[in-house]
């Protein structure tokens, strides 16, 4: 819509709701800064350009018709939303964004990226908190979450989610070692994530999803963490369960290697969640949209 066609003078329109508050076009000058004779010619105009009066001047007073007051209700409101989102892009600069995520996904796939938010939001603190133990959103401590499951979720609001393919993967100088020429039989280590969630698959969830059942199934290496068990996996340790979206750039770099052609559809999904009932700053919210954006491209 081309509201400069539409509408009058927003510096006039600012001191009409001014002179409604104030019922006067002194104390309305005084606000604004400008003088009494200023205003008085604004409202002029407005009342020229309406084609009727919009109040009814007394010896020493006045008051706004029903027609201006229905109009100022209506400027205070959007006056008001105008400053509150002038306020919030001002404050913006020094607003620390708190983004909570997994060890795994902040390790994998957040703080990869975290530079190219910074350079297209320079001014935007970030504070990252990874734990593998929920975030509790309701319970505030964090503005933005990064929740593997299943949506929807009583404390959050989804923003964006994606699925995720599970396969395994290992070492390029593990794979040529021809270990995993059979796999799953032979004679190839497993390692294992050790991880309270019961969203996360084993290999035992893995191989029993798949329809196979190996001569041997028992993990030779467990970590507690996943960032540790990829890390032992990039050394050659074995064979581990690789998530797409956490380990696809090391297949892209060469890190690591596919074991087979196997996959898995996880039933959960990788999802960005903003607390549903406090208000969100213009940080807060540059950030979630841009960790959007890249959730969706990262597909």
């Amino acid at each position: 819509m081309q509201y400069r066609k539409k509408l009058p003078s927003l510096t006039a329109l600012v001191a009409l709701e001014a002179a409604i508050r104030h019922r006067s076009f002194t104390l309305a000058a005084n606000e604004l800064g400008v003088t009494q004779a200023a205003v008085s010619r604004m409202i002029a105009l407005l009342e020229d350009d309406f084609g009727r009066p919009l109040f009814t001047r007394g010896h020493r007073s006045i008051e706004p018709t029903p027609a201006c007051l229905i109009l100022g209700a209506s400027l205070a409101d959007s006056l008001s939303n105008i400053a509150d989102s002038v306020d919030a892009i001002r404050a913006s600069s020094n607003d620390v964004v708190t983004i909570g995520a997994t060890i795994a996904f902040s390790s994998f796939w957040l703080l990869p990226r975290i530079a190219d938010l910074r350079l297209i939001h320079p001014g935007i603190q970030i504070r990252v908190v990874s734990q593998d133990a929920k975030f509790d959103l309701g319970q505030g401590g964090v503005d933005i979450a990064l929740r593997y499951g299943v949506p929807p979720f009583n404390d959050g609001m989804v923003l964006a989610s994606c699925g995720d393919r599970i396969y395994p993967v290992c070492s390029p100088s593990y794979a040529k070692s021809g270990k995993v020429a059979d796999f799953p039989d032979g004679d190839c280590e497993l390692i294992e994530s050790d991880v309270p969630s019961r969203s996360w698959y084993r290999w035992a969830d893995w191989f029993a999803r798949v329809g196979r059942k190996p001569d041997r199934l028992r993990a030779t290496l467990r970590f507690s963490h996943y960032t540790e068990t990829i890390s032992a996996t990039k050394a050659g340790q074995g064979v581990a369960l690789g998530w797409d979206t956490l380990v696809g750039s090391l297949i892209a770099d060469g890190s690591l290697v596919r074991v087979g052609d196997i996959e898995l559809d996880a039933e959960g999904r990788h999802n960005i969640l903003v607390p549903g009932s406090t208000r969100r700053t213009a940080a807060a919210d540059l950030t979630a949209a841009w960790l959007t954006q890249a959730l969706q491209t990262s597909v």
